[in-house]
């Protein structure tokens, strides 16, 4: 699966359109601030990757569900919720590519 932020893929014609996907995560790990900054910054960015990676990974499950073999033109949006809990969302569009 190619996944690219761009609305193209150098060397590939997109064949079809196969419509917008999206793959939303949230991580349900509570975070603790406990006593230090860096701790927190730390527990935060794990918690963020952690999270963006099951994102793409519904994304591209998302995609391939509906016969897309690429993805163009992907968002990312990444929110802190109040209560510490980070929350991923990507979207794209699922299209058919072919050199």
């Amino acid at each position: 699966m190619i996944l690219t932020t761009t609305n193209s893929i150098e060397g590939f014609k997109i064949a079809d359109y196969k419509g917008i996907v999206t793959g939303v995560a949230i991580n349900e790990e509570k975070l603790s601030m406990g006593f230090s900054m860096s701790k927190y910054y730390k527990a935060l960015q794990g918690s963020i990757d952690t999270t963006k990676e099951i994102a793409f990974n519904t994304l591209t499950e998302n995609a391939k569900k509906i016969g897309a073999n690429a993805i163009v033109g992907i968002k990312v949006e990444i929110e802190i919720l109040a209560t510490n809990y980070a929350v991923v969302a990507v979207t794209g569009t699922a299209v058919t590519v072919a050199q």
